[in-house]
C-alpha cells in the first residue's frame, strides 16, 4: 500500500488492511480496548477532559509534526487543569491519496509521545474523504486525566501574585511563519512542542500555591494575560527585559513586523503563584529541564495588561486581533 484509497474508509476489507497494516504497528500497544466501540477505564476523584483538532500546515516542521503535536496539545490542555493526562481518544480524517509513508512517520511520532507520557488509547477512529475535501490529514484528540492539583482558574488572580513563564515565548509561531511558502525565511528555530506534565508534576506535589495555569498556544502570552486580567478583574504588569525570547524569534518578528507576545507556543506555560513560592517554583521548573523558567511580572490593582520597558515606562500590551496565521496547530 503506497497511498490511502477512498475505500480505506469503507469499514470493510480495505479499511481493515489500513488499520492492521498501517495503524496497529504504531498504536496497538497503547490501546485500552481492541475491537470494541468504547474503551473502559476506572477513575477515582475528579477528572479533567479536553478535546482539540489539529490542522497544522506544514504537517512536518523542525521540532515536530502533526502526530507529536496532537498528543502534546491535548495532554497539555489536561495538565493545565492540574491533572495527570492518562488516556487519549484519537480521530483521523485522511484525504484520499495521502502517502502511507507520510502517515507512518506521523504515527511514529505519536507512538513516541504516547510512550513518553505513559498514555493509553481508549478509542480510535479513521475516516477517508475524497481528494480535495481535506488537506492530507486532520487529527482530533480528546485527553482525560486525574486531577492532582484542584481549583486552578483564570478567576483566581489577586493583587500581589507573581507571574512565571516556563520558557522562551513565540518559538512555535515564529517557526511556522518562517516555513510558510509565501515567506520562506531561513531560520535555526525549532518548535517548542513538548508535553508539560512531566515538568509540572514536581510543582503540583511541592506544596507551593498555584492560582492559575495556562499553556500559551494560539494568541501567545498576551492572550493568556488578557484572559486572566478580564476574568479576575485585575491588572497584570510584565517586565519586557525579563521575558525570555530567542534571538531567532526576535529576528523573524523584526523582519515581519510582529510582536513575539502574540505568537503561539506549544510547550510553554504561564503560572500565577504566591510571591513567596515563586523562586521555588522557578527552581523546580529549571530542574525539570525548563532552563529559562523565570518570573516576568506581577498582578496589580490597575486594570489592564501592561508591558514595562527597561527604561521604566509602561505601555499597554495589546491582545491579538484578527487571524495572524491560520493552521498553526
Amino acid at each position: 500500500m503506497q497511498v490511502v484509497s477512498l475505500s480505506g474508509g469503507n469499514g470493510g476489507k480495505e479499511a481493515q488492511v489500513l488499520i492492521e497494516k498501517v495503524f496497529m504497528p504504531y498504536l496497538q500497544e497503547f490501546l485500552a480496548a481492541r475491537g470494541e466501540d468504547a474503551g473502559v477505564f476506572e477513575a477515582r476523584g475528579a477528572l479533567a477532559l479536553s478535546t482539540d483538532s489539529f490542522v497544522i500546515d506544514p504537517l512536518i516542521f523542525e521540532g515536530g509534526d502533526i502526530g507529536k503535536l496532537c498528543v502534546c496539545g491535548s495532554a497539555n490542555d489536561v495538565a493545565m487543569g492540574g491533572a495527570h493526562p492518562k488516556y487519549l481518544s484519537v480521530g483521523f480524517i485522511l484525504e484520499e491519496g495521502l502517502e502511507v509513508e507520510l502517515l507512518q512517520q506521523i504515527l511514529s511520532s505519536m507512538q513516541e509521545q504516547l510512550r513518553l507520557g505513559g498514555l493509553k488509547l481508549l478509542s480510535l477512529d479513521t475516516k477517508v474523504v475524497p481528494k480535495g475535501c481535506a488537506d492530507k490529514i486532520f487529527i482530533n484528540t480528546t485527553a482525560v486525566g486525574s486531577v492532582l492539583y484542584p481549583n486552578l482558574s483564570a478567576k483566581n488572580l489577586r493583587e500581589g501574585q507573581v507571574i512565571i513563564v516556563s520558557g522562551a515565548i513565540g518559538t512555535h509561531g515564529a517557526l511556522l511563519f518562517s516555513k510558510r511558502a509565501e515567506i520562506q525565511l531561513d531560520t535555526p528555530l525549532a518548535s517548542d512542542c513538548q508535553q508539560l506534565f512531566p515538568l509540572l508534576e514536581p510543582v503540583f506535589k511541592s506544596g507551593c500555591k498555584i492560582h492559575a495555569l495556562r499553556d500559551a498556544t494560539r494568541g501567545g502570552l498576551a492572550s493568556v494575560l488578557h484572559e486572566w486580567a478580564q476574568s479576575s478583574k485585575v491588572g497584570i504588569e510584565v517586565d519586557e527585559d525579563k521575558i525570555p525570547i530567542l534571538e531567532g524569534v526576535r529576528g523573524v518578528c523584526e523582519i515581519l513586523g510582529l510582536e513575539p507576545y502574540v505568537l503561539a507556543n506549544e510547550g510553554v506555560c504561564v503560572l500565577s503563584v504566591e510571591a513567596c513560592d515563586a523562586s521555588k517554583i522557578c527552581a523546580l521548573l529549571q530542574e525539570g529541564g525548563a532552563k529559562e523558567a523565570c518570573i516576568i511580572g506581577r498582578v496589580i490593582s490597575q486594570k489592564g495588561v501592561f508591558l514595562k520597558t527597561p527604561w521604566g515606562s509602561k505601555r499597554p500590551l495589546d491582545i491579538l486581533e484578527g487571524e495572524l496565521l491560520p493552521r498553526i496547530c
